[in-house]
């Protein structure tokens, strides 16, 4: 996404070397996908970058995917057409994972791939473009980025009400009443997919490998 805003706090920087530590991805030989999920706020866009940002220093190249682009509905009509439809319609399937799986398929096959970008200061769907030729891992994250086929997932078990200061600071979506019952259809999504995860970041983001 574009014109989100990061606030990095020290507890993101050692979850993400404890993954990167965990997964011994330094010396990893091969291109691998990793999955970070969960609830809105909760740190996967800050982990991401910060996994991202170390490796570079490593000269391995992580490629960032936010998978809250690729809503079938883009940003601008959203909210309409939530209100029009059944609360039971929001979650996963919101998502276009046809295309998900086609820049997954780019990734493995080094090919150049095109997918959408969403501009959060004018809700605009732009087109991103991307040779994966050069990329040596991809890291999708996203509210259900582990349904996605991975090779490592990763979710971060923090609801939306122990982030709420975090969402209103970041300012990214208006709270209204519609807004926390559409939050509360998300958390039941979201919290469903946590049987997916291979690690776990808990509440005091300690970073524990289940499997």
């Amino acid at each position: 996404m574009l014109e989100d805003i990061l606030i990095i706090h020290e507890k993101h920087r050692i979850a993400a070397k404890k993954i990167i530590e965990i997964l011994d991805l330094k010396s990893h030989s091969q291109r691998i996908i990793l999955a970070i999920g969960g609830e809105s706020g909760s740190g996967k866009s800050v982990v991401s970058h910060m996994i991202s940002k170390y490796l570079k220093h490593e000269y391995i190249y992580a490629k960032i995917i936010h998978t809250d682009d690729f809503y079938r509905v883009p940003p601008k009509q959203r909210t309409k057409w939530r209100q029009q439809h059944s609360l039971e319609h929001i979650g996963i399937e919101e998502y276009d994972w046809q295309k998900i799986t086609q820049v997954i398929n780019d990734f493995h096959s080094k090919n150049i791939s095109e997918m959408p970008c969403v501009d959060l200061l004018t809700d605009q769907v732009d087109i991103l473009r991307t040779d994966f030729k050069e990329i040596d891992i991809l890291i999708l994250e996203g509210l259900y980025s582990l349904k996605a086929n991975v090779d490592v997932k990763i979710f971060i078990d923090i609801t939306y009400q122990e982030t709420k200061d975090a969402q209103i600071l970041r300012e990214k979506e208006p709270h209204d009443e519609f807004r926390l019952k559409v939050l509360e259809q998300e958390h039941k999504a979201i919290q469903a997919l946590k049987q997916e995860a291979s690690i776990l970041i808990d509440k005091k983001f300690n970073v524990i490998s289940i499997r």
